[in-house]
């Protein structure tokens, strides 16, 4: 009792305006929907005016006067719950005896009607703004109170099992919204949390795949630097030393560079996992990734444009992932929409568009973690391109990219593209 009801009980505590997103903030007109952050502080006040209203009409015919004071007094603790919720409470259960004894008459004590209904409004409010535990006590004091009061002023007519009734029907609704309310505010934290850390794990999950897939591009290339340095000076007749010297120390950084990436990235790796056997895709196996979502069920056409030329194999990788991504979630989300999927080489990169149209037939969507989004736009993002993904128009969705490629990159140009069905 002295945690929750004594220590720091006339402490500060102004009641905050609440946040207007509740079911009935939504449905009122939006010239109006801001002032109902102060809906609570609106029923305070309405139920300290009801207070005063109700002294005066006991008041009638007799000393409106003296009833309004009294009522005065009661709506003081209820307002007071706006600023110091648990010193209201010690306000209005040290009044009721100064208010019924100004009442004139002893007839229907310990609580006059204006303290009555103050008292249990007092209790309801600090309920809510304290924890459970604290109307359990306030329900005790007012129940010694009451019953002290009744013995000692030996009323014809008491009112304490009225009064003990009302306010303990109340108190239990008050904590039982209380409980829920803590509980959904609860969950909806964990729910929170737990969307954040699953954004976080599939966003590592991701970084870890691309880390593996560049790896082993990377080596490749390392493992090829290294051969050639080696091999090199045999092709010279007569190499001075220190052209061999220079290709000796070429590939004794090759080496090293290969066993500290392998040592550094092996790290990421599982232990069930296992490198392809096979070469890492390209763009040169888009007609087969479409031929295998078409067995699917999905139709795709491809559009090639520009000068189709190699580019780098991280590059190439990625804006396969991409398309692989984008048209498996043309398949969970769209099942039996038309899909397009553009290949455009451009001057400053590759640009990327896989657009569906809306869902047909009777194939219900089976939607995913909504993780394909975040994984596409990791490798956007690791190659400093650009990426947008959002609904068209008909109804469908549209995904375009652009990766950037820098001019020492770039290889001569290929064959000329073409549009290919």
């Amino acid at each position: 009792m002295r945690e929750e009801l004594i220590h720091g009980a006339f402490a500060y505590r102004p009641l905050a305006p609440r946040t207007a997103d509740g079911w009935f903030s939504r449905h009122l007109p939006r010239r109006i929907r801001g002032y109902a952050d102060w809906n609570r502080h609106a029923l305070v006040v309405a139920a300290a005016l009801f207070t005063v209203i109700l002294a005066y009409q006991v008041g009638l015919g007799g000393d409106e006067g003296v009833y309004l004071v009294m009522g005065g007094v009661s709506a003081f603790a209820v307002l007071m719950t706006l600023v110091r919720p648990v010193g209201a409470w010690w306000i209005s259960l040290g009044s009721a005896p100064f208010t019924g004894a100004f009442g004139n008459s002893w007839d229907g004590l310990p609580w006059t009607p204006p303290a009555f209904f103050a008292h249990i409004v007092v209790m309801v409010v600090v309920a809510l703004r304290t924890r459970p535990r604290a109307a359990v006590w306030m329900w005790l004091g007012t129940a010694v109170y009451s019953l002290g009061a009744e013995v000692l002023m030996r009323t014809s007519s008491p009112n304490t099992p009225q009064m003990l009734f009302a306010s303990a029907l109340a108190l239990l609704v008050t904590t039982v919204v209380h409980v829920r309310r803590e509980a959904q505010r609860e969950v909806t934290v964990q729910r929170t949390v737990t969307a954040i850390e699953r954004d976080k794990r599939t966003l590592l999950e991701e970084r870890t795949t691309i880390a593996r897939e560049l790896h082993d591009v990377v080596a490749h290339h390392m493992s090829v630097v290294a051969i050639q340095a080696e091999a090199a000076p045999y092709r010279v007749q007569n190499p001075p030393p220190e052209l061999e010297q220079a290709f000796v120390t070429i590939r004794e950084n090759a080496v090293a560079a290969l066993t500290e990436l392998r040592r550094v990235l092996g790290v990421v790796r599982a232990e069930d996992y296992e490198a392809p056997d096979a070469p890492q895709p390209t763009l040169a196996d888009l007609d087969r990734l479409l031929d295998n979502v078409r067995d699917a069920g999905l139709t795709v056409d491809k559009v090639i444009t520009g000068a189709v030329r190699e580019l780098p194999q991280g590059v190439e990788l990625s804006a396969y992932r991409i398309v692989q991504e984008a048209l498996s979630n043309s398949l969970r989300h769209a099942p039996g929409a038309p899909a397009r999927v553009e290949v455009g080489y451009v001057l400053g990169g590759l640009g990327l568009r896989v657009v569906n149209g809306p869902a047909t037939g009777l194939v219900k969507p089976s939607p995913g973690a909504g993780h394909g989004i975040t994984g596409m736009r990791e490798r956007v993002t690791m190659l400093n391109g650009e990426m947008t993904a959002e609904p068209t128009p008909e109804g469908g969705y549209e995904v375009t990219v652009f990766l950037p490629v820098p001019l020492a990159d770039r290889a001569a140009p290929g064959s000329t593209g073409e549009d290919r069905a």
